[in-house]
């Protein structure tokens, strides 16, 4: 028996350049905005870690807040529950500027790798 030869098919390989450019123009575009869509799920990422942490710190100001009412020490004095509410009061303030200023570091830096990118 003898074997087969195949050949080429010559339509092939006169469109093979036009193939390989295309292909390497596609892969150029989508990479960039591949890396912009990454970019853009780790801001996310990262605002909804500072979104947890800001809960986690109101939740945590409730719970001595709770505990003026129902604690050991329940209840408190008016005086107690005086400082205690204004502590909770700076502690929620002091969350809530820091979840600002990440905000707001969060959305540069965004902004400059998008700039990156273009």
């Amino acid at each position: 028996m003898t074997a087969k030869k195949t050949t080429a098919n010559p339509a092939l390989a006169a469109t093979q350049p036009m193939m390989e450019w295309w292909q390497d123009q596609w892969h150029k575009n989508a990479a960039p905005m591949a890396r912009m869509q990454l970019a853009w799920m780790d801001s996310v990422a990262e605002a909804m870690k500072f979104e947890a942490e800001f809960l986690k710190a109101i939740a945590e100001s409730n719970q001595r807040l709770a505990d003026c009412f129902q604690g050991e020490d329940a209840p408190c004095t008016p005086e107690e529950f005086r400082a205690s509410y204004q502590q909770l009061i700076q502690d929620v303030t002091d969350a809530q500027m820091e979840r600002l200023q990440k905000a707001t570091e969060l959305s540069m830096d965004f902004r400059k790798q998008i700039w990156d990118e273009i």
